[in-house]
């Protein structure tokens, strides 16, 4: 706890609220304290106020970074409000059409899914502008008044604007703004996402009016309850933007706590002399994989439940694997490890709260690789009975030991977080030999030896901090944004000091956003890029602007590292993007305080070993000490299962530097 006599300056905190878990990292200018609460799903800031009041700090003192799961949240469980959707005439079909892709493609009868948009609630006007951005049909009074007639009859709490072209010339969709009542959440397309392809620009322009509000109303809670420390949330693009300003732009924060976890990864791996990561973030809930290459890779191909999201965000690939995913068999009597999770409420079987399925937790509960009595830092007493209990209701149904039916739940979370981790990196053409398997999350270090055994890797990373790295991600993220516009032509028919100019205007756009947060013009880092095609492809590629010419070459070139050839065929542009980010909080990881290794704490019986296998504490390692496995090494908020076979070292700061033997 800190002593409120010993603030002397403000405290920045990073706050990362999971479907279990809410982490809090605590930088004092010197130091980092880490602490964790269980979430409150129905009301995200009771936790946070928990544990802002559990670790003795004043709000007065306080800068707070935040990672939200409330518009996520809004989306997987529809809980978003009211709304309704403006396009143009013939138009009102799009969203519920889609692209026409078949989740099932074998499947010739799929249960029906509702539409995002009711049918009532899509309305049409007769304004049109043309694919040269010029006027074809004007909006007109009777547009006007029908409009507002359809706003009196269904009383919708936010309004979506989605018209054609409307990246060429919003007028029209800001004339319709201006008729609307101020008392709507209100969503343009030509703000939102300026870009091409109105279905997907419509979905982002409808998630975001369809769950701002709620994000908003949280936002403005926790302000009023955190009053008067300033808040930032992270957005899906790993950067932070002022928290009153993120309840307009909710579309942003669908991946705010996994981009954190992705920021601390690469701030952790660069301290530790790694620039090239395989991370893998696994909570409670789920497991976040993604690729580090230096930086962090952005994608404007995402997904949230079955919506396709348009605007930046990290680039990661998510499964529902985590420490609560329940074991159960399936219709066939097959052994199945998640996407359901028991979550933060119950919780699985061991944390006492009435849960009753099994899931990865208690299973590794069963084998001894978490220890009952150090979870959290001791804080809470796992429930080893119910675990057996839980595992053993399952094994019974098997006609298994308890113990070979723990290992086969381990076994396949594994196998579904190591095909993950494929997904990102050998389906892209991309070797994960090159890279350090990077583990972080409240159960990720639990896994990670296995996972680097199924991957061929020799290296792993457990960085300090593992278990709540994605709230030091907050901490270390700078505030951003990330800007782009359609503009589509050959690209040797443009010129480069064409498109600088454009690139210049966006920029404009970013710098003076966020000069409105108090970052100097002279701190802004601004990088440009484009997303390129062959003429005739519907896909792209995204690549630094360097130059038409040499646009054109590494164009081709990644093109045959993706797709494994090159087409004869001239090179399109099709998207300018411009980001911006001020300078990131500068901290300095604190080396470790006992130069010499320390002892094994105590041992403990885990299944498979023949003898007793040492347990370490994490906080009392020193730096340079080596680390045979088997062994567990716990901390406050993670345990780490070092399995046979495998070694570390920990470095000057604490990170664990994993070595298959």
């Amino acid at each position: 706890m800190i002593d409120p006599q010993a603030k002397s300056a403000r405290y920045r905190l990073g706050v990362d609220t999971g479907g279990t878990f809410t982490d809090f990292v605590l930088f004092d200018g010197e130091r980092l304290l880490v602490h964790k609460v269980l979430s409150t799903p129905e009301a995200p800031e009771r936790a946070i106020l928990q544990g802002i009041a559990e670790l003795g700090l004043d709000s007065g003192d306080l800068q707070v970074i935040h990672g939200s799961t409330v518009a996520t949240n809004a989306v997987l469980e529809r809980k978003g409000v009211r709304t309704a959707y403006i396009t143009n005439r013939g138009l009102g079909d799009v969203l519920t059409i889609g692209r026409q892709a078949r989740r099932e493609l074998y499947n010739l009868q799929p249960p029906p899914a509702p539409p995002p948009v009711p049918r009532e609630l899509c309305w049409e006007v007769d304004a049109r502008t043309g694919a040269d951005g010029k006027p074809v049909a004007a909006l007109t009074e009777a547009d006007r008044a029908a409009l507002l007639a359809l706003l009196e009859q269904h009383q919708p709490e936010a309004v979506a604007i989605n018209l054609l072209f409307s990246w060429l010339d919003d007028r029209d969709e800001r004339a319709i703004e201006s008729w609307l009542p101020a008392r709507l959440f209100v969503a343009r397309s030509s703000a939102v996402l300026p870009e091409y392809r109105e279905y997907e620009r419509g979905i982002a322009t409808w998630l975001n009016a369809w769950v701002g509000p709620r994000v908003a109303g949280y936002l403005a809670r926790l302000g009023q309850a955190l009053a008067p420390a300033p808040v930032a949330v992270m957005q899906s693009s790993g950067g932070t933007v002022r928290a009153d300003l993120a309840g307009q732009r909710a579309v942003h924060l669908l991946l705010s706590g996994p981009a954190g976890g992705l920021m601390g990864a690469r701030y952790v791996g660069q301290q530790a002399g790694y620039a090239r990561l395989l991370t893998f973030d696994m909570g409670g809930t789920s497991t976040d994989v993604a690729l580090i290459d230096g930086e962090i890779r952005l994608t404007a191909e995402g997904h949230i439940g079955r919506w396709p999201v348009a605007v930046p965000m990290v680039d990661m690939h998510t499964i529902g694997a985590g420490g609560g995913s329940i074991a159960q068999l399936d219709a066939g009597g097959v052994l199945q490890v998640g996407p359901e999770s028991a979550g933060a409420a119950p919780g699985p079987a061991c944390y006492g709260q009435g849960g009753r399925q099994a899931t990865v937790t208690d299973a590794n509960l069963v084998l001894g690789r978490l220890l009952p009595d150090v979870f959290l830092g001791g804080a809470m007493t796992l429930d080893t009975a119910a675990a057996h209990t839980a595992i053993g209701s399952l094994a019974a149904q098997m006609g298994m030991t308890v113990q070979a039916t723990a290992e086969g739940v381990i076994a396949i979370a594994n196998d579904h977080m190591a095909q993950a981790l494929r997904v990102i990196s050998v389906q892209r053409g991309i070797d994960p030999r090159n890279f350090v398997l990077t583990s972080f999350g409240g159960a990720g270090g639990l896994h990670v030896c296995a996972l680097a055994d199924a991957l061929g890797l020799r290296a792993a990373l457990v960085p300090v901090q593992a278990g709540v790295l994605s709230a030091l991600g907050m901490l270390v993220a700078p505030p951003a944004r990330h800007l782009s516009h359609t503009l589509t032509g050959l690209l040797d028919g443009f010129t480069d000091a064409r498109l600088e100019l454009q690139l210049q205007e966006l920029a404009a756009q970013g710098r003076v956003a966020l000069q409105a947060e108090g970052i100097a013009a002279s701190d802004i880092r601004i990088a440009h890029r484009l997303d390129l095609r062959y003429r005739g492809q519907s896909s792209t590629l995204e690549l630094p602007w360097q130059g038409i010419s040499a646009g054109i070459a590494a164009f081709e070139q990644l093109h045959e590292q993706r797709y494994g050839h090159r087409l004869a065929l001239p090179v399109e542009l099709v998207t300018l993007r411009c980001s911006l980010q001020g300078p990131p909080l500068a901290i300095n990881l604190p080396g470790l305080g006992s130069p010499g290794p320390s002892s094994p704490q105590r041992t403990a019986t885990v299944a498979g070993c023949a003898q007793p296998v040492p347990v370490y504490g994490r906080d009392e390692l020193g730096a340079g000490q080596h680390i045979d496995g088997p062994a567990l090494i716990t901390e406050t908020v993670a345990t780490t299962w070092l399995a046979p076979g495998w070694h570390c070292v920990v470095d000057r700061v604490g990170n664990l530097l994993l070595e298959r033997e």
